[in-house]
C-alpha cells in the first residue's frame, strides 16, 4: 500500500478546498450508504449538512467501529473524500476490502489539543468527517461544529457520546457465527442497530444486518426465506471495490496521514 504522511496546519490547508468554492457535489445533497442501512436514516443516506452519530456503546469495541466503516463504504466508492480524526487504531486495510478509496481518505491518528479546529479545517472541504469524541467537549462546541458541517456541507460523524445529533446510531446487540461444539471459527456477526434522532427521524428504528467483524467490515444482506418457508442465513453480498483485480488482489491507492507538526 502505497502511502505518505502529511504534517501540520499546511497539511490541512492541502487537503480541504476554500471555504467560498463551489459545492463539489453539484448540489446532490444525499450521499449514499449502504443498502442494508437505508432504513436507519430518514433521507435513505448521508444528507449533506447533517450530523450522524455512532454511539460507541458498551464496552466501545461491540461494533462502532465497524458500523463507521460501513457507513463510509459507499460514499467513499461514489468518489466522495473521507477523514477519520482521533483513532490510532483505525484499520486502513480493513477499509480498503471494504472498498473505501485510500487516496480520497485523509487520516489524523492525533489531533491534540487543537481538535476542534482540526474538525472545522476538514468540514470545509471535506465531505464526510469522522471524529472520535475527546472526553471533553462542551455543549457549545458541538453545536458550532455541527453548524459549521451545516453551512459548508458536510457530513460530520461523531463516534462517541454527542447530544444533538440529527441521527444516532448505536449496535445494541449483537451474536457471532461460525462456532460449532469444540470447533470452528468466527466468520461473521448478525447485529442490532437502532437508529434515534430528531424531526424526521424522532421515531426510533432498529435494523438487523450481519458484520463480519472489525477485521474485515462488510454489510452482508439480512436473512431470506429458503424455497420451504423457512430462514436460512443471507449469503455475503460480494462488494466491488474500486482497487480489486478480477482476480481478487487489492491494488490500494495512496493513504493520507495527518499529524502534529
Amino acid at each position: 500500500m502505497a502511502g505518505h504522511m502529511v504534517v501540520g496546519s499546511a497539511a490541512l490547508a492541502g487537503l480541504v478546498r476554500p471555504a467560498s468554492a463551489p459545492d463539489p457535489a453539484g448540489g446532490h445533497r444525499i450521499l449514499p450508504v449502504a443498502p442494508e442501512l437505508t432504513g436507519l436514516l430518514p433521507s435513505r443516506g448521508l444528507r449533506r449538512g447533517s450530523t450522524i452519530a455512532v454511539a460507541a456503546g458498551q464496552p466501545r469495541h461491540v461494533g462502532g467501529a465497524s458500523l463507521v466503516l460501513a457507513l463510509l463504504a459507499e460514499a467513499s466508492r461514489a468518489g466522495s473524500w473521507c477523514a477519520v480524526v482521533g483513532v490510532p487504531t483505525f484499520g486502513a486495510g480493513a477499509a480498503a476490502e471494504l472498498g473505501i478509496a485510500l487516496d480520497r481518505l485523509a487520516l489524523v491518528p492525533n489531533p491534540g489539543p487543537e481538535w476542534a479546529t482540526v474538525i472545522a479545517a476538514l468540514i470545509d472541504g471535506v465531505d464526510v468527517v469522522v471524529t472520535a469524541v475527546p472526553a471533553a467537549v462542551s455543549a457549545s462546541v458541538a453545536s458550532r461544529l455541527a453548524a459549521r458541517a451545516r453551512q459548508r456541507g458536510s457530513v460530520l460523524v461523531p463516534y462517541g457520546r454527542w447530544e444533538g445529533a440529527d441521527v444516532t446510531l448505536q449496535v445494541v446487540r449483537g451474536a457471532w457465527e461460525g462456532l460449532g461444539p469444540g470447533r470452528g471459527r468466527l466468520r461473521r456477526r448478525e447485529v442490532t442497530v437502532s437508529a434515534r434522532g430528531r424531526g424526521a427521524a424522532a421515531r426510533p428504528k432498529e435494523i438487523k444486518v450481519w458484520l463480519p467483524g472489525d477485521e474485515l467490515t462488510r454489510v452482508i444482506p439480512r436473512a431470506v426465506a429458503s424455497a420451504a418457508g423457512g430462514p436460512i442465513a443471507g449469503r455475503p453480498r460480494p462488494v466491488a471495490s474500486p482497487g480489486r483485480t478480477a482476480a481478487g488482489v487489492s491494488r490500494r491507492g495512496a493513504l493520507t496521514l495527518v499529524g502534529p507538526a
